[in-house]
């Protein structure tokens, strides 16, 4: 666990976690940070605490103690969010101190008494605050659905320090440079994809919300933005903010200037295609990303669909119906709305067809509003006309995405 200091009487606790399924679900390969805050003034209070995955308290009471923290001065424990990479540290905390006020939401509230059987709660609403003494002043603004309905920001007001918990974060385990202006340019691009992978597969079904969120961040004076995963923004915290600003519009079919493929075959009859749209994107020097499904994890599938500005669906019938694993995939984007997407599709078939029919209802069924170029279905291998009519289709896309590009 690192202990940096973020401003004068602000500390951050960071650990990095890997080798799990974030939410028991989603694939992190680069693994994750925990972020906790320590704030004092003449109390102290611990903002999304972190203990570690090995449950001991004590090591929660020996870093505060490297970084001069009494624990009698701790007097409050804020959860801005009740999930539990947030909020698991609270029953152990008890076994060190037990006379501290955990400050949370109402719907946090709930939640904190059947989690952990806590019962000495203050609920706060917007614009409540919490003076700590010697000019540090919290003030607490709910943001529901960001991305559980209990979540808060809190805002420290002399420092103009957000902790804005899972909003403003991203995926990615972090070395030495934990702070934006230590970046390598290199460290930047992982942030931005981790980001990306860390919007599409947590945030993204509460866009509408994120983006009140976003409002609500913007009337802030901000100048450190302090998330519960990945980099803390002191520098330019208009850079993450932007960043999420243009998540947002991904969710809603803009994308980078990408393609992304995303296919499954039985028997290799599709896969010819496949190939040969490649060579066609290598010609027109266009960046691409394959997914073979099921191959391919549902975590960087959804991340790849979601930041890509167009989408070629390509899978051939079976049994009456879409390959299984590719209209799964299109369900888990449903299920996640990922919305008005450019797409193309095209696919084998044996005795009959049914594909066709079945994406248009996986579509229709989640509201999706993806807008797709004409499909291109042909019977067994594809012959050399059939080729034809699917390079015309992906020619179509790349022309018609353009509109989609935001950068």
């Amino acid at each position: 666990m690192k202990k940096l200091k973020i401003a004068d009487g602000i500390h951050m606790l960071t650990m990095n976690v890997e080798d799990i399924l974030f939410e028991g679900i989603w694939e992190i390969a680069n693994g994750v940070t925990l972020n906790s805050y320590i704030v004092q003034g003449e109390k102290a209070a611990i903002i999304d605490g972190v203990i570690g995955w090995d449950g001991i308290p004590e090591t929660l009471y020996r870093s505060l103690a490297e970084i001069g923290v009494d624990l009698q001065k701790i007097d409050y424990l804020v959860v801005n969010h009740m999930e539990p990479d947030h909020s698991g540290w609270i029953a152990n905390f008890r076994k060190i101190k037990d006379d501290f006020t955990v400050i949370c939401t109402e719907k946090a509230a709930k939640m904190v008494a059947s989690f952990y059987g806590e019962d000495k709660i203050r609920i706060v609403q917007e614009g409540d605050t919490l003076d700590l003494g010697k000019g540090k002043l919290l003030s607490f603004h709910p943001v529901p659905n960001v991305h559980w309905p209990d979540t808060m920001y809190t805002y420290e007001r002399q420092t103009k320090t957000l902790f804005s918990c899972d909003m403003f974060g991203a995926f990615g385990r972090m070395g030495e440079h934990c702070f934006d202006d230590e970046l390598t340019p290199e460290e930047i691009a992982f942030f931005e994809a981790e980001g990306i992978r860390y919007y599409s597969n947590v945030m993204t079904t509460f866009t509408s919300s994120l983006r009140k969120a976003l409002a609500k961040a913007k009337a802030l004076d901000i100048k450190t933005i302090a998330p519960g995963h990945g980099p803390v923004y002191r520098k330019n915290p208009q850079k993450i903010i932007d960043d999420y600003t243009r998540f947002s519009q991904y969710a809603d079919g803009a994308g980078k200037n990408e393609v992304a493929i995303l296919w499954g075959s039985m028997y290799g009859m599709t896969a010819k295609a496949v190939d040969y749209v490649e060579s066609i994107l290598q010609r027109e020097g266009v960046k691409y990303n394959r997914l073979e499904m099921p191959l391919e994890s549902d975590s960087e599938m959804i991340a790849t669909v979601f930041k890509s500005a167009g989408i070629i669906v390509a899978a051939p019938t079976y049994e009456y119906k879409l390959f299984p694993p590719v209209a799964a995939a299109l369900n888990e984007l449903g299920r996640k709305r990922i919305s008005g997407k450019l797409a193309f599709r095209f696919g084998s078939y044996g005795w009959s067809g049914g594909a066709e029919k079945e994406l248009k209802e996986i579509i229709a069924r989640n509201n999706m509003n993806w807008e797709f170029i004409d499909s291109v279905e042909f019977e067994g291998a594809p012959k050399q006309e059939d080729l034809m009519k699917v390079e015309a289709g992906v020619l179509a896309l790349l022309e018609r995405m353009k509109e989609k590009v935001v950068e």
